[in-house]
């Protein structure tokens, strides 16, 4: 219910955000004169925003069954699924949350963990990960997708997700109907070629903007995942001996569905390259810097 109304409350929030804008610039004013329907435009980039990004993280588990090929671990079949179905559950009872479903798939190391709400989750290693690394670290990899799970940061990013989307839906219009305006004969009714390519044209541009928010919050819950493992394990040292090993392991890449969602994405930090903005993860070293201090 909680995530429910913050869903509704961040919809709200959007559209009055975006009327009190136009209202200030008299944007609203102008293009209504004109035949844009200001109100419909929110509700409709609203929709339109929102939508996928939802119906993405209803979906989540089960498309991340299938572009992974994992298999979810229902009877153990050996001491390492024991094993593993005893240490998920184990730290969700200690985050407070329902026990996660737990697969393996085949793969480098990685691990991930995706669901729509905190009773509804999914974490899953990569049979690399499970190899490579000592119990130990494994149980801090673990802890840091318990932690995801428990600051709701699938339901979090979904919203940030929306929120931007109806942003680029709504102002990538506004625009292009104000080109259209601009270059259309004062004689002629409805829209010229000028809008459709316009709002094209806006939305890929917007959309790059967009994603640069997106990842920067992705990045943050990073870190905060990394402190929460070491909360919920009562200790630092496991995350941080787990993200000492992926340093020197050649990490799986993850489908671009569940991308984000991965323990790692990159290794070394870029400087203030233009790439960074768009990392979904934070550099291993700077995650590890970020953890000792705590």
């Amino acid at each position: 219910m909680k995530r429910i109304f913050l869903f509704l409350l961040t919809n709200i929030a959007v559209m009055a955000v975006i009327s009190v804008m136009v209202h200030l610039l008299g944007v609203d004013k102008f293009l209504t004169a004109k035949g844009l329907n200001l109100g419909m435009l929110l509700i409709f980039s609203a929709v339109v925003g929102f939508s996928g990004s939802i119906i993405s993280l209803l979906m989540s588990k089960q498309m991340a069954k299938w572009s992974t090929g994992l298999e979810v671990i229902t009877t153990p079949r050996n001491a390492n699924e024991v094993w593993l179905l005893n240490k998920v559950q184990n730290l969700a009872v200690r985050a407070g949350i329902g026990m996660p479903e737990v697969g393996i798939y085949e793969g480098e190391p990685n691990a991930f963990a995706t669901g729509a709400s905190r009773n509804n989750s999914l974490v899953a290693v990569s049979t690399g990960l499970m190899y490579s690394m000592t119990e130990k670290e494994v149980e801090g990899v673990l802890a840091h997708e318990i932690a995801h799970i428990a600051n709701g940061d699938m339901v979090t990013l979904t919203l940030i997700q929306g929120v931007v989307n109806t942003f680029v839906v709504f102002l990538s219009r506004v625009v292009a109907y104000a080109a259209d305006l601009f270059f259309k004969k004062d004689n002629q009714s409805g829209t010229t070629w000028v809008y459709p390519v316009a709002s094209i044209i806006c939305e890929i541009l917007f959309g790059i903007l967009a994603s640069v928010i997106v990842m920067y919050f992705s990045r943050i819950r990073e870190y905060k995942a990394d402190a929460g493992a070491a909360k919920i394990m009562q200790d630092k040292q496991p995350m941080i001996l787990a993200l000492k090993k992926l340093l020197h392991l050649q990490t799986g890449g993850l489908p671009n569905n569940i991308a984000t969602s991965g323990i790692a994405q990159d290794k070394t930090d870029h400087g203030f390259s233009l790439a960074k903005l768009f990392m979904t993860h934070p550099p291993l070293e700077s995650r590890i810097q970020a953890l000792e201090i705590i």
